[in-house]
């Protein structure tokens, strides 16, 4: 089966803020981190990933602290706020009720 090249429209705002959900991280670890949980089904590329990091900054749902990363270089992390902890709880259930709407419609026989 071949790898899907675009994640569903909205989606990867809410990846990202579940990714961070646990700890702040760097945006290439945001990335690897949504590649490794999904066994690389989903790959995030970077044109996509930093502009997402953008946006959800700009709406206030995460911020933005530089420190070094694990190779000691500098490195913008990212941590979720508690205005975004409160969007990804309303887009988990939002994605809940679509994702098992369309599990029900593709049961049909």
């Amino acid at each position: 089966m071949g790898k899907p090249s675009a994640l569903v429209q909205g989606t990867l705002d809410m990846l990202i803020l579940k990714v961070l959900s646990p700890e702040p991280m760097h945006g290439w670890a945001i990335g690897q981190r949504i590649e490794q949980v999904t066994g690389g089904v989903l790959q995030v590329q970077q044109g996509s990933l930093y502009p997402a990091l953008h946006r959800l900054e700009q709406q206030a749902w995460i911020r933005a602290k530089w420190g070094a990363s694990g190779n000691r270089r500098r490195a913008k992390y990212y941590a979720l706020t508690a205005a975004g902890r409160k969007r990804l709880t309303r887009e988990q259930q939002s994605w809940e009720s679509l994702s098992g709407a369309i599990g029900l419609v593709m049961k049909l026989t």
